[in-house]
């Protein structure tokens, strides 16, 4: 269990997160499985924000506020600083972004600190908007999601009707890469672990829900995750030297409906729109179980 991993407790109670926010889950699984040897650079966003509300903190290890686009960069400094200083392979360095901050504001810097290869696990705690900044649209928003910039549902129309596949990008980059869940923690940990352990650079993106944002009771958090994975919203993976392997599969699929009608974000929705989202779904689950079966690189 991730209790074992280490006892004490690196992220600290007494924070400002919203009620039933998924990124404090987030930051204590890190914390747990990296242990106190560990930098968390963290760009601005959510989890910078209800963490260090000046003069207190929630972080027990050495901690950067990086700006929204170079979160990647100070930690690929931090890196070569700790090459320099002898202590790389005693150290775990970690960034933390948001979606916002990851798949669009930052992506350069990330795709730059991948292409270098330094020894960085990248988490992007991924609730699918700008929940700091007022709940705008991101690269992460799902289609028809209601966003403050996005009023009547997001309809993009062409090559990005959904939303970006940032994990195969990554993987494209030859990074280790894998998608978890704050319903599944051991999961998480196990990934972060490996993480840790790989020598370069790796990615990993776990689904975090945002009461706030998705308009759904502060007490439903979890049960919405778990309705991601088992409806196929969020599939959990791992892509190693561009190898993917699905670390999960549901053993009852759920209708998207069931997940959808749970969010405030989605209550707007037609039938038709809904039936849209459930082909999309399911295309993309047999990609991955085809690319799985057929055992070929992909990048």
């Amino acid at each position: 269990m991730i209790n074992a991993l280490h006892e004490r407790e690196l992220f600290a109670p007494g924070h400002s997160g919203c009620a039933g926010c998924g990124a404090p889950i987030v930051a204590r699984i890190i914390l747990k499985t990296s242990g106190p040897d560990t930098i968390i650079c963290n760009a601005t966003g959510c989890m910078e924000v209800f963490t260090t509300p000046y003069p207190r903190t929630s972080w027990k290890v050495p901690w950067i506020h990086a700006a929204f686009e170079n979160a990647s960069a100070v930690a690929s400094g931090v890196d070569k600083a700790l090459i320099r200083q002898g202590i790389r392979d005693k150290t775990n360095l970690v960034v933390l972004g948001g979606d916002g901050g990851t798949f669009d504001i930052g992506f350069g810097s990330l795709s730059g600190m991948l292409e270098r290869g330094h020894k960085i696990t990248y988490v992007c705690y991924d609730n699918e908007a700008y929940m700091n900044t007022g709940i705008q649209r991101s690269g992460a928003t799902p289609k028809y999601a209601n966003t403050t910039t996005t009023p009547a549902g997001k309809k993009i129309h062409g090559k990005s009707d959904f939303e970006k596949d940032i994990p195969f990008i990554v993987a494209a980059h030859g990074a280790y890469v894998a998608t978890a869940n704050v319903a599944f923690p051991q999961d998480f940990a196990n990934k972060l672990k490996k993480s840790f352990e790989h020598d370069g650079a790796s990615y990993i993106q776990i689904f975090s829900p945002c009461p706030t944002g998705w308009k759904h009771p502060s007490d439903m958090g979890i049960e919405i995750a778990k309705l991601a994975f088992s409806t196929n919203m969020f599939p959990m993976y791992e892509i190693e030297k561009g190898v993917i392997k699905l670390s999960r599969k549901p053993t009852k699929f759920t209708p998207v409906d069931d997940y959808l009608l749970r969010q405030g974000r989605f209550k707007h929705m037609s039938k038709e729109e809904m039936a849209d989202v459930q082909q999309h779904v399911n295309e993309k689950w047999e990609r991955l179980l085809k690319l799985e079966e057929s055992g070929l690189r992909i990048f």
